[in-house]
């Protein structure tokens, strides 16, 4: 990344993260204004997943709850190792979108608000590796290009 990109790109980082943090503990849209009575939670890897792929709900749920939970992490997989040189490994961003993930659902639990839920965790992570490949996927073809002016 180019040395005057990279105040905008914190700049969008920054923005995300309110975003994300909005929609994960404040939205109205999401049930999240009220905290539950009891805690709601699964520590069954799959099952909410399956749950939402194999059952005959509305498609539009199916899309906002699996969709939703990759896509809301694929800027922090992009983002992360684009303004963090050190952390371009595709192992350090899995690990570091699950361990974000993780801080997330045990806030949701602490507080009980939304649900604990280790599938989030699995399709959050999923997404943050989206994230990192779009990002590699970007290099490479910034590289190409630049490669062919150079010619």
């Amino acid at each position: 990344m180019k040395k005057a990109q990279r105040p905008i790109a914190f700049l969008v980082f920054g923005i995300y993260l309110v975003a994300l943090v909005y929609l994960l503990f404040f939205s109205d849209a999401y049930g999240r204004t009220e905290a539950y009575a009891t805690y709601h939670y699964n520590l069954i890897p799959f099952r909410e997943i399956r749950r939402y792929l194999f059952s005959s709900m509305d498609i539009r749920l199916k899309l906002i709850n699996i969709g939703g939970n990759i896509l809301a992490f694929v800027p922090y997989g992009f983002l992360v190792p684009a303004l963090f040189s050190k952390l371009r490994k595709w192992w350090i961003v899995i690990l570091l979108t699950a361990l974000f993930s993780v801080c997330v659902e045990g806030i949701q639990l602490i507080f009980r608000i939304g649900a604990c839920d280790v599938d989030d965790v699995i399709l959050n992570t999923a997404g943050g590796l989206l994230g990192f490949l779009l990002l590699v996927l970007t290099d490479n073809i910034v590289k190409k290009n630049a490669e062919k002016k150079k010619v």
